[in-house]
């Protein structure tokens, strides 16, 4: 499976045609899918460009992207930046007006329990993002609900691009019994395009986009996200997809 991530936490001082408001991401998932992704991360944004967990923003940018791309799943940040308390995090989730098909919640974060037990209540599906280089992995896997999830975000850190596969190595081996889930692989900046490689090699679900990369595989800027999804594909040596593919 191949996951287009669109805008991440970036904003417009780091690129210039990043989609921010729901009509802009709307247009750049159906970019995306049209070229090949198969399943959808956002970040809702505010009127200042801000990631945002308010019910508005969440209901606004879902809704829009789900009208672009139906049929096509469609999950949600839950990152901590945008409500620093985990209290006020669960509280918000709890208050979505649209509900997405799924939600990332970090376990490196404080309070990602609270989170993801007030997803699992509204009927959200988790994904379980698992940073290198923190304590995540063993949150997780001591949280009982730990097989509920829909799949693990194996998250690499690491942007040197000579290293991040052996820390991506070394967060597939921390993460264990936690291989009972999907694991999609993705790292970020310079260690995107290594590790999407790696996860090709492995057959592991990845993703790609603004959110990880602005850069193409030959260090040319990236001009969308459907030419990072294009890209991807041609790594994870998969077919065209048929034209006609979002109507």
């Amino acid at each position: 499976m191949l996951q287009v991530c669109p805008n991440g936490p970036r904003t417009r001082a780091d690129c210039a045609h990043l989609p921010v408001a729901p009509h802009e991401l709307a247009a750049a998932v159906r970019d995306a899918v049209i070229a090949g992704a198969e399943d959808v991360h956002l970040h809702p944004k505010d009127a200042s460009g801000a990631d945002s967990l308010e019910p508005d923003a969440v209901a606004e940018a879902v809704a829009a992207v789900r009208a672009a791309v139906p049929g096509i799943r469609v999950g949600v940040t839950t990152g901590a930046w945008a409500a620093p308390d985990p209290r006020d995090r669960a509280e918000l989730v709890r208050s979505w007006k649209v509900l997405p098909d799924h939600a990332s919640v970090n376990w490196h974060e404080e309070g990602a329990e609270l989170v993801a037990d007030a997803l699992l209540d509204l009927g959200v599906e988790i994904e379980a993002g698992v940073f290198s280089g923190t304590d995540a992995a063993r949150r997780f896997l001591a949280w009982p609900s730990a097989h509920r999830v829909l799949r693990v975000l194996a998250e690499v850190t690491d942007t040197d691009p000579q290293t991040a596969p052996r820390t991506a190595a070394a967060l597939l081996e921390e993460l264990g019994t936690a291989r009972g889930r999907p694991v999609l692989l993705h790292g970020e900046d310079g260690g995107a395009w290594p590790v999407l490689r790696m996860a090709a090699e492995l057959g592991l679900d990845t993703r790609i986009g603004l959110e990880d990369s602005l850069l193409l595989p030959d260090g040319t800027p990236a001009p969308d996200n459907a030419s990072l999804v294009r890209a991807a594909r041609s790594i994870l040596g998969l077919a065209a997809p048929p034209r006609d593919r979002v109507v």
